[in-house]
């Protein structure tokens, strides 16, 4: 398991490799990167703050969550924070199970919670000028889903 807010950037082949193990059948990789456009605007860089140590401790609680509802063999979520341009990697959600289902919904279960609940601000630069990312009604959807026992398969789920 791991949790790492940072500024720096990733490697997404060494964090894949990482999680690599025999009793692994399936690591999902999600990437998240800064979009070049946003409302019909470019979008030159966008500036992440964050509230060291709660940040960690929900991407933590997110992460134990996602261990608690499918058997996980390993995990990595790396978010960075400071400024990014246009195009520059953001966040990595990782996971490894022996089912890749497993892998496939845990990945989407905590990017869904990271989105609403993980204490991240979000500051966007276009046409000169700096504005403060709104929550989407679309992300709050996403993790109520998430609330519904059919969207949360029991731990020994398995499929391939």
């Amino acid at each position: 398991m791991s949790v790492r807010v940072q500024t720096e950037d990733f490697d997404i082949g060494v964090e894949s490799r990482a999680l690599q193990a025999d009793s692994v059948g399936g690591i999902a990789l999600f990437v998240g990167t800064v979009r070049g456009l946003s409302s019909d605007n470019g979008v030159t860089a966008m500036t992440l703050e964050h509230y060291p140590g709660m940040t960690e401790g929900e991407l933590e609680r997110i992460e134990a969550d996602a261990m608690d509802r499918w058997p996980l063999e390993r995990v990595t979520i790396i978010h960075r924070v400071g400024r990014l341009l246009a195009g520059e990697q953001i966040v990595l959600v990782a996971t490894a199970s022996a089912h890749r289902q497993a892998a496939f919904d845990a990945a989407q279960f905590i990017m869904d919670f990271l989105k609403t609940d993980a204490p991240f601000w979000k500051a966007e630069e276009r046409d000169g000028k700096t504005s403060w990312v709104e929550a989407r009604d679309s992300d709050t959807a996403a993790r109520d889903k998430w609330h519904d026992d059919s969207a949360s398969p029991s731990r020994s789920g398995s499929g391939d």
